[in-house]
């Protein structure tokens, strides 16, 4: 597939813990990092790759292994390999043994680790898939789904001879058709609603390209959620990319009646129908340079314009909203609008190791490479003006021109007296515990100061759409980042065109930090809007302003 039109699958790094199972007092996490932890502690693990792999195998294989064969997969002869197994095992019986509990057992002939109390993520999983008494949910099949994502003992390849990394293949193969085993079902869950199994139907399609039962989930929730466009163009991509595939593994696919188009398709005007062509978005998945996995859509047709993602998103819920859908549909019309969620919220991975301003920028980067755009204007808006301005200056050859509303430079650490950090602390606090409660008072903190002039209907979208869109963790892990963000040395080193928006009485980011943020930039222009609101309304004079500006900036600059 080419980069624009890649259905990447969405390899979630996993909070193992959320693993449906029993609870135990030793865990052993073989995806990803290993990782053990006791009684909710990660336990320090030896430096010694050979070590760790000792213990994988043990923990992941449950049975008596002779010493021989353990030595043979780990250690050359020069090595003194019986020698280096004694050591290993002294070294990993001090992360899995207790004074209660010896759970390492050694004869002279055989080497095992007692199970009986500990949990092994890796067997946890396939012990649920393959366990035809119960029925999983689809709570815990997308829990075992984003666990089977991560590869299986990352950092410990070439650990031991060529009979180890053969073992390793084959654990990884299996731990693949295990993904494949809990994809397949939720993206045919019948609790599931068709909008809520595309995605699995995405990642499933992704891990098997020729899977006819994979793309026809796909092309039937897109067709049971009205989006005949995003079914035809998979129906077209699968039959282009399978065309030279076995005729058997297609012939199935090949008697599937065409998508229907909608009844209006050909009676909508392609120069005013913006509202249908931003919902015939289309939506992928790109890899950032930590392997999380960033969600990005594009829609229209024309010069690109790429917007740099804000204080949550979700580009299924987004898009048709009273707060986002006409400042969206402005900005596709008559261009290719491309815009993603940021790691940690809406539809890309939520559960990183990694959010911060230098992971922002490397979701940016990572868009902008799968779009396949050379050069292009940025929109920034709020945070999103910071990740412009330090891409923008990393890479001066990408970006034409830089559109920032609702800006700063410095996050609020920065500079802030003893009493503002007090009171982002408290809000901090008050968010990790009352974020995700079906009460909106928590979240009506943060709708209020971003949008002070909005319509009741309006706040109560804004607060449920941010209940959805992340997590209480994560979306404390977003404000303390903010609070670290800091471009000004950036500022001075803009070469593009740049127009900066703000409103006089933003409640959330006073008007001085925007008038700091315009003047470090070499020639920028900057607009003081008439309005209070940090997110700027249809409804306000402000917001067509703002559009008109914008519009004049672009022609004035030829973007």
């Amino acid at each position: 597939m080419s980069k624009r039109d890649c259905l990447a699958a969405s390899q979630i790094s996993t909070d193992h813990s959320a693993l449906p199972g029993p609870a135990k007092s030793l865990k052993i996490n073989v995806f990803g990092e290993l990782q053990v932890v006791r009684e909710g502690a990660a336990q320090q693990l030896p430096p010694s790759r050979k070590a760790r792999a000792l213990l994988a195998y043990l923990a992941m294989t449950g049975r008596p292994v002779r010493r021989e064969r353990l030595c043979e997969m780990l250690w050359s002869i020069p090595d003194d390999p019986r020698a280096s197994l004694r050591w290993a095992l002294s070294r990993i019986r001090k992360v899995v043994d207790t004074p209660e509990s010896a759970r390492i057992q050694a004869d002279r002939e055989r080497v095992s680790i007692d199970l009986s109390d500990v949990e092994v993520d890796f067997v946890v999983a396939r012990g649920l898939l393959f366990d035809n008494r119960q029925t999983i949910s689809a709570s815990e099949l997308s829990k075992i789904a984003n666990t089977l994502a991560e590869p299986i003992l990352d950092g410990l390849d070439d650990a031991g001879h060529q009979e180890f990394e053969t073992w390793l293949m084959g654990e990884r193969e299996d731990a693949r058709l295990m993904q494949v085993n809990a994809l397949r079902r939720l993206a045919t869950h019948a609790d599931l609603a068709p909008s809520d199994r595309i995605k699995w139907s995405y990642k499933w399609l992704d891990l098997m390209p020729f899977e006819v039962q994979a793309a026809t989930s796909l092309i039937a929730d897109f067709r049971a959620t009205g989006r005949f466009e995003e079914a035809a163009s998979v129906e077209r991509r699968f039959r282009r990319e399978t065309k030279h595939a076995p005729k058997d593994l297609i012939a199935d696919f090949k008697q599937m009646p065409a998508t229907p188009q909608p009844a209006n398709i050909e009676k909508a005007p392609r120069d005013s129908s913006r509202r249908w062509r931003l919902r015939s978005q289309t939506i992928g998945f790109c890899k950032a340079h930590d392997d999380v996995n960033i969600a990005y859509a594009e829609v229209g047709e024309g010069r690109p314009l790429i917007k740099a993602a804000n204080w949550l998103n979700h580009l299924e819920l987004d898009w048709g909203s009273p707060i986002w859908g006409q400042t969206f549909l402005a900005c596709a019309h008559e261009r290719r609008f491309i815009r993603y969620d940021s790691r940690g919220n809406g539809l890309s991975d939520w559960n990183v190791k990694d959010i911060s301003m230098e992971s922002f920028v490397a979701d940016l980067e990572a868009v902008v490479e799968a779009s396949g755009v050379d050069r292009f204007p940025l929109l920034g808006i709020s945070q999103g003006c910071a990740v412009s301005i330090e891409y923008a200056a990393r890479h001066p050859e990408r970006v034409s021109g830089l559109v920032l509303i609702s800006g700063y430079a410095a996050g609020w650490r920065i500079g802030a007296t003893p009493e503002e950090k007090e009171r982002r602390e408290a809000v901090m606090t008050l968010t990790r515990h009352g974020w995700g409660t079906p009460n909106p008072a928590y979240r009506q903190i943060f709708s209020q100061t971003f949008m002070p002039d909005a319509k009741p209907e309006e706040l109560h979208w804004f607060n449920e759409f941010q209940r959805q869109t992340t997590s209480p963790e994560n979306a404390v892990r977003f404000l303390d980042a903010f609070g670290d963000i800091d471009v000004r040395h950036r500022l001075s080193q803009i070469k593009c065109p740049t127009i900066v928006f703000h409103s006089r009485d933003d409640q959330r980011i006073s008007i001085n930090q925007a008038r700091e943020l315009a003047a470090g930039i070499p020639g920028a222009e900057f607009v003081p809007l008439h309005s209070r609101n940090h997110i700027l309304l249809e409804s306000e004079p402000a917001w067509q302003t703002c559009l008109d500006k914008a519009i004049a900036f672009f022609r004035k600059h030829d973007m």
